[in-house]
């Protein structure tokens, strides 16, 4: 009995050492020194907010990559490099749009899909331009005008995501392009006008589709429009859309690997992502117009840097894969280059564990968008709690977090994707006062509360990495079926 009773103690000794010995790893390499040395550089005047294609987006990039070269990170093996390279087409502003309809003319319009329009004839009003408004209409040939959003939703956000459905139904119905009108005040406006009528990019094909079918809003303040097609469904338009350009434009991911320790398990793979572009230079605001993106997201750039560091150092039982990515704020673009030119079958990507933020505003928790859709949530509230932070679900489910970084991309192919971000309650004054603003400086954050925001990051990548478990998505979710096929479970 006595013996037993000291193998027991030996057993429990053991596993309290073992289970403290990665919180010390954790420890041993993620400093607050590195996180500001870090950060402090890539939210610098001088990289001019970072954005994609951008000579100073190169030299992020350069940074990055000689900083996985130090740790000892592997590059992609076909390549010997940590770039790889994006194919992208940039797609210029506007010079003139305009917008005719009898004696209204308007000239305040955003290109939802930027051609050159030069259009003379029939436009037919379609109250919302939803299916029930096509019964018995017939648009072939025509434009499409439509109020945007729909009756029961006129919120911008769910007005732009019911472009895609008036879009596949005008061309279903023969439309030759749809014109939304919208009413917005000045401020809106200017924040719409931002988004759509800047350069746009997108990932390059190599067989380019060439689609002449013309998508725009039209900021109609006095509802002309409106109470014109109310006297006839049907009249004479006239649109114009000039001086688009198109031209390639090379961007890059950086990518890097470490091989796990366990003969069987180092055939999976852990992602540990996040994108490293800003918004760049704009709108000056009290003489500043260098959006520096500390937080969107130096923050998270750097927070996959440290876990490249401490994994290098201690490898994990599975491999690791550490991708920044180029592109985010055009669309997704890096990541869903990635995805489709995976320097590893995506079949081995077990789980993918992102990094992106908007701001804080609770520096007691880590709020991880889709905490509660994969089996990994004990392993990732245990870490936050290792460093003494509560690790929380989506406070803000209306926003859409989940769909709008670049987890969602590997998540659409099967792959277990949250997002790991700072802590905030709610998508409040305190978060949009810094996101894709010009206050979104490196000096303006605690440093103290990032140092435990990191190393629960972190500790968190080596609690899922070393699990016996292969997560997976939670029974039911949205991309639980992707998941199946891509594994073949």
């Amino acid at each position: 009995m006595k013996k037993l009773f000291l193998l027991s103690l030996l057993f429990i000794f053991t596993t309290v050492i073992y289970s403290q010995s990665d919180v010390e790893k954790v420890k041993s390499t993620v400093s607050k020194n590195k996180i500001e040395g870090h950060i402090y550089f890539l939210a610098s005047d001088e990289l001019k907010g970072r954005q994609t294609g951008t000579s100073e987006n190169k030299i992020a990039a350069q940074y990055l990559a000689n900083m996985l070269r130090s740790y000892g990170v592997k590059p992609i093996p076909e390549t010997n490099s940590y770039l790889q390279t994006v194919a992208l087409k940039k797609t210029s502003s506007a010079t003139k749009t305009i917008f005719k309809l009898g004696a209204i003319q308007l000239e305040h319009i955003f290109t939802i899909n930027s051609i050159n329009t030069n259009y003379k004839g029939p436009a037919v009003f379609l109250n919302y331009g939803l299916k029930e408004d096509y019964k018995n209409i017939d648009v072939k040939g025509k434009y499409v005008v439509c109020i945007v959003g729909s009756a029961d939703n006129k919120d911008l956000r769910a007005a732009f995501s019911k472009t895609r459905e008036k879009r596949e139904l005008a061309k279903k119905n023969g439309a030759l392009g749809v014109i939304e009108v919208c009413n917005l005040d000045h401020e809106t406006a200017s924040r719409v006008a931002h988004y759509f009528n800047g350069s746009k990019m997108e990932v390059s094909m190599q067989q380019e589709n060439t689609d002449e079918f013309s998508y725009l809003w039209v900021n109609d303040t006095a509802e002309s429009i409106s109470t014109s097609f109310a006297k006839n469904k049907e009249a004479e338009i006239e649109l114009k859309v000039e001086g688009i350009e198109n031209s390639m434009v090379y961007s890059q991911n950086i990518v890097g690997i470490v091989e796990g320790t366990d003969p069987k398990l180092k055939n999976e793979y852990i992602i540990y992502s996040a994108h490293y572009d800003h918004v760049g230079i704009g709108k000056p605001v009290e003489n500043d117009s260098i959006y520096n993106g500390a937080r969107d997201n130096a923050v998270g750039t750097v927070t996959v840097l440290s876990a490249a560091e401490n994994i290098a150092q201690y490898p994990t039982k599975r491999s690791a894969l550490f991708i920044l990515f180029t592109g985010e704020e055009k669309g997704l673009l890096g990541s869903k280059w990635y995805v489709d030119h995976p320097v590893i079958p995506l079949k081995q990507m077990v789980y993918c564990f992102n990094s992106d933020n908007g701001g804080y505003n609770d520096t007691s928790k880590a709020t991880i968008i889709g905490l509660g859709r994969t089996t990994a949530k004990d392993d990732i509230i245990n870490a936050a709690e290792q460093f003494g932070l509560e690790a929380i679900d989506d406070p803000a489910p209306e926003q859409g977090l989940f769909d709008r970084s670049d987890n969602v991309n590997f998540a659409a192919k099967g792959i277990p994707a949250p997002t790991f971000s700072m802590g905030f309650t709610a998508f409040d004054e305190e978060i949009t006062k810094y996101y894709h603003q010009v206050t979104d400086n490196p000096d303006s954050m605690d440093y103290g509360y990032l140092h435990k925001f990191f190393q629960s990051y972190v500790l968190a990548c080596r609690n899922i990495a070393n699990n016996s478990k292969t997560h997976f998505w939670i029974e039911g979710d949205k991309y639980y079926e992707a998941g199946k096929e891509l594994y073949k479970k």
